[in-house]
């Protein structure tokens, strides 16, 4: 079972990997735009904080033993991500729209920051 303040950083831990697996898809794509030095470089900056702060959660909730396994979208509205515990097993369901959404505002967060 996890506790209540896990689950706020294990969704916060979701939100990131979204992020950096979101990040590196447009990446390559940069590369095509007349400024993509520039976004390069935002980006690059970018990957590099919200990875910091991705390995430091990911290390706090190993030393809770608490693990993300595995990511399966069962539907075109929700996905379930299956979480490994102390105790038992868990499975979660987040709404994509949702998860899309609070993603961008973390990203949007990160780029304030710098």
């Amino acid at each position: 079972m996890i506790k209540k303040e896990d689950r706020q950083l294990l969704y916060e831990f979701i939100k990131l990997d979204m992020a950096i697996k979101s990040l590196q898809r447009d990446y390559d794509s940069l590369t095509n735009l007349k400024m993509g030095k520039v976004y390069i470089n935002i980006v690059d900056a970018l990957l590099k904080d919200i990875r910091n702060d991705y390995y430091n959660k990911k290390r706090f909730l190993a030393k809770q033993k608490i693990e993300v396994v595995r990511w399966v979208k069962i539907s075109e509205h929700f996905s379930e991500v299956i979480i490994r515990t102390p105790g038992e097993d868990e499975v979660h369901q987040y709404a994509n729209q949702a998860l899309k959404t609070h993603t961008e505002e973390l990203i949007f967060r990160y780029l304030r920051r710098e």
